[in-house]
């Protein structure tokens, strides 16, 4: 039992070392972390302990999707599915698709013609997102006279809110990444909501301005006279007042850029611009386009909204372009973001916002850190009292416990949060906890005559089995909450994991270590218990 070899005490000291290095660079102040990390290659620059936003400060916004925009691109995208299946199957109908608000409805006067196109109509579910089992997402009616309604069902809608916040929370997080934010907390909340919490930004209207549009972008043409209006709608002009009607046929899509950035363009005297690359697809799209329809007005829509409409002077090929609307350098780069991020699948609206300041962030950490050193001064003189040697040697294993915490922090790239020390405070007490059962058992068995050796080897082996069960059941609240709980919730089960994690190696193993040493130096003739 108190046979340590050397290459395992060479192991826990090099282990401890590492442990105290990777936490080091946190205790610095953020000139002098810079100035490692430009003295350090890039493949030892320092990872520091990144703060949550009720430590640092910060913005905290709530977004739920909106299910009637969910639900209109539903049925436009319906609407636009059955007029192709129509065209396909040369089928005239009597009155036009009529877009209702679950779903469309037609008129197929002809029986014969009816029954060839049902079974196409139901077929579209699979392009809804149909599950195997699960509840249709369309449901077709015939319901005579020739009308045919295809509506939209509740588990449509669901399946496809939930599928737009999956969607989001991507966009959202190459839109954050964007601003050069570190470690933002993005997460769902229920079926419909997203929160976004970002440590460090003090500018909530920034990132209000980024998450609030959804930039989806279509390339369309201005209608010209003669157009029959059932192909053309009116959208609102961004850089003037009034409408302007374009096509309702979508030539090019936002989805095919690969970048966008801000830029100047020299020949308007340096306007603030956003310059633009197709892929492959897109850019043969652009070329297309462009080249049947020299002369023409070719209007860029961003949300619904018309940001310029120049006019084609000669086919554009390169597979590049520019985008101009007066905008200021601001919403130049805001744009480019927008459109390297891509665009939401559906409208998100804020519903609740707020800001941590730093100074409040600061006030949680000094309260922190007073609750940490209140509790582990009071265990430190707690163990002293009680166990004297054996104490100090608790207090050792205790302070390791506390450092491997911080670096298995800084390892896994997790945020500290308020709750996540409170934590740490508690993983202090379990720790000592362990070495209290080991050396009342060692008391125990000393008391009832064993020597010191057995004494101690039963006191070691005896209490282990209760350290792992007690530890074990702790374990698992702390993984039950880290699956089912969010935000600060989590904050507190990841500290709790990890210092149950490492109270076993250091109440037991490092403790075990320390006091063979002392025995094998001091040859004690009764333990100082």
């Amino acid at each position: 039992m108190l046979r340590f070899a050397t290459w395992k005490i060479i192991a826990i000291l090099a282990l401890t070392l590492a442990a105290v290095l990777v936490v080091l660079p946190s205790m610095f102040a953020p000139a002098s972390v810079k100035a490692l990390e430009n003295a350090l290659p890039s493949w030892a620059q320092p990872r520091t302990i990144v703060l949550g936003l009720d430590l640092q400060g910060g913005s905290y916004v709530m977004l739920e999707v909106d299910k009637a925009s969910v639900l209109h691109t539903q049925v436009t995208n319906l609407r636009d599915d059955v007029r192709r299946i129509l065209r396909e199957e040369k089928i005239a109908i009597t009155g036009g698709i009529g877009a209702q608000t679950r779903g469309v409805q037609l008129r197929i006067p002809d029986a014969a013609e009816r029954a060839k196109v049902l079974p196409k109509f139901r077929n579209l579910a699979q392009g809804f997102g149909a599950k195997i089992g699960g509840a249709p997402p369309l449901e077709v009616r015939d319901s005579g006279d020739g009308l045919v309604q295809i509506v939209v069902t509740d588990s449509g809608v669901t399946d496809k809110v939930r599928h737009a916040v999956d969607q989001s929370i991507e966009v959202i997080r190459r839109r954050v990444d964007a601003l050069g934010t570190r470690e933002a907390s993005i997460q769902r909340e229920g079926d419909d909501r997203i929160i976004v919490q970002v440590p460090g930004l003090q500018d909530p209207e920034q990132l209000k301005t980024i998450l609030g549009q959804t930039a989806k972008l279509e390339f369309r043409l201005v209608a010209e006279p003669g157009q029959s209006q059932s192909e053309l709608e009116e959208l609102d002009q961004v850089d003037q007042p009034g409408k302007i009607a374009i096509e309702k046929q979508i030539m090019v899509q936002g989805e095919d850029l690969t970048d966008a950035q801000p830029g100047f363009d020299q020949q308007r005297g340096g306007e603030p611009v956003v310059n633009f690359r197709f892929n492959i697809r897109g850019a043969q799209k652009f070329g297309e386009v462009t080249s049947k329809n020299v002369g023409r007005l070719f209007a860029i829509v961003l949300d619904n909204k018309v940001i310029s409409a120049p006019r084609i002077l000669q086919p554009i090929t390169g597979g590049s372009g520019q985008i101009s609307g007066h905008f200021t350098v601001e919403q130049a780069n805001n744009l480019s973001i927008l459109l390297r991020a891509g665009a939401l699948p559906a409208k998100l609206d804020i519903i609740e916002e707020r800001t941590v300041g730093p100074g409040l962030g600061q006030d949680s950490i000094d309260a922190g850190k007073r609750a940490a050193y209140v509790g582990a001064g009071l265990v430190v003189v707690y163990m002293l009292i009680t166990y004297g040697v054996f104490g100090i040697f608790a207090n050792l294993a205790l302070f390791v416990h506390i450092a491997f915490i911080f670096a298995g922090l800084v390892l896994l790239g997790s945020t500290l949060t308020l709750p996540g020390i409170a934590g740490i405070v508690l993983t202090i007490g379990m720790a000592v906890d362990s070495n209290v059962l080991i050396y009342e058992r060692i008391r125990e068995e000393q008391h009832a005559g064993r020597s010191i050796l057995a004494a101690l080897d039963a006191g070691f082996n005896r209490a282990f089995a209760t350290i792992v069960d007690s530890n074990v059941t702790m374990f698992v609240a702390a993984a039950i909450l880290y699956f089912l709980g969010s935000g600060p919730v989590r904050g507190f089960a990841v500290s709790l994991a990890l210092g149950i994690l490492t109270t076993i190696v250091t109440a037991v193993t490092m403790t075990r270590m320390m006091i063979a040493v002392w025995y094998h130096y001091a040859r004690p003739t009764r333990l100082p218990i």
